[in-house]
């Protein structure tokens, strides 16, 4: 009797955050609750990162690879591989790609292929992306035209990693327009530098321009720096997570490096982003207090809540 007592609250105790999220994966298997005291033992899957409104992450395996994810409810990742190793990730969806904190309504689709160094580390990053926008209504209909391609972009990005440390030091990306019956040429570059307190990201600092003629690096035209602080030595969800995957998310828009802290094994409990365009920069600080299971996996932060499946 005191077992099904105790299921029932288990189950009341969910749904009270989630009231609409299944105590089960794909597979059936039971998930982290993340009021559960008793926790997880044994190796694990990260499953759902969710808010208390919606599910933003939801991450699906083959064997022990994640090979789909799927996100905001409309966005598909589909992760492949050669070996061990990610080759190719396609993302067809929605993203927000102004950075106003709201997904666009124009549709992204893209393929990033990975190539490997001699050491295995990630060397090179090739990506095509189409954008797409429903035009609108041409009187006297009244419901927007299909999706029709707005834009082609191709975009490189050079990885490097530093040698003593294997760490990620900074990457260079090579940006342009895609158009037919044009001779294509790299328009715009980022290049971003990583700082390290230990082994968790403390800074990145990514500036943006244009390419001069001949390939050369144009004058800086924005320059952005994030900076993380206070890290627990708790266990973050996204070690979880496969590099080239946690890459291609960073890589997903071009202003999304405030995501940077999936890169850390720890958890940071306080962010800053600051624009160093203005004489006087102001950052903008975030901070949050995180909830912990008992084997020291981050179970909630920043709002959102991960939930975990047995691997």
């Amino acid at each position: 009797m005191k077992q099904i007592f105790y299921f029932i609250l288990l189950i009341a105790g969910f749904s009270s955050i989630h009231s609409c999220k299944s105590l089960l994966d794909e597979e059936g298997n039971p998930l982290l609750d993340l009021n559960n005291t008793g926790g997880l033992s044994g190796p694990r899957a990260l499953y759902r990162e969710v808010t208390d409104k919606d599910t933003i992450a939801e991450y699906y395996y083959s064997g022990l690879l994640v090979n789909k994810v799927i996100t905001d409810s409309a966005s598909i990742t589909d992760i492949m591989y050669s070996g061990d190793k990610i080759s190719q990730i396609n993302f067809n969806g929605f993203l927000d790609l102004d950075g106003n904190g709201k997904l666009d309504k124009d549709s992204v689709s893209y393929t990033q292929l990975f190539t490997y160094a001699n050491n295995s580390k990630i060397q090179l990053i090739s990506e095509n992306r189409s954008i797409f926008r429903r035009p609108p209504p041409v009187p006297p209909a009244t419901a927007p035209g299909p999706q029709t391609l707005l834009r082609k972009e191709k975009t490189l990005y050079n990885v490097y990693y530093n040698t003593g440390s294997g760490k990620l030091d900074s990457i260079v990306m090579k940006n342009g327009p895609d158009a037919a019956g044009t001779n294509f040429a790299f328009t715009a570059y980022s290049r971003t530098r990583y700082t390290y307190v230990g082994d968790n990201v403390s800074k990145v600092v990514r500036l943006y321009g244009p390419l001069a003629i001949g390939g050369g690096y144009g004058p800086v035209t924005a320059k952005y720096s994030y900076e993380y602080y206070a890290y627990d030595d708790q266990i973050s969800p996204f070690t979880l997570l496969p590099h080239a995957y946690k890459l291609s998310r960073l890589l997903s828009t071009t202003i999304n490096d405030k995501e940077s802290l999936i890169l850390s094994p720890n958890n940071p409990k306080r962010w800053s982003v600051t624009d160093l365009s203005p004489p006087i920069p102001s950052p903008i600080v975030k901070s949050t207090n995180y909830v912990y299971d008992p084997q020291t996996y981050m179970t909630k932060g920043y709002g959102v809540n991960y939930i975990y499946k047995p691997q």
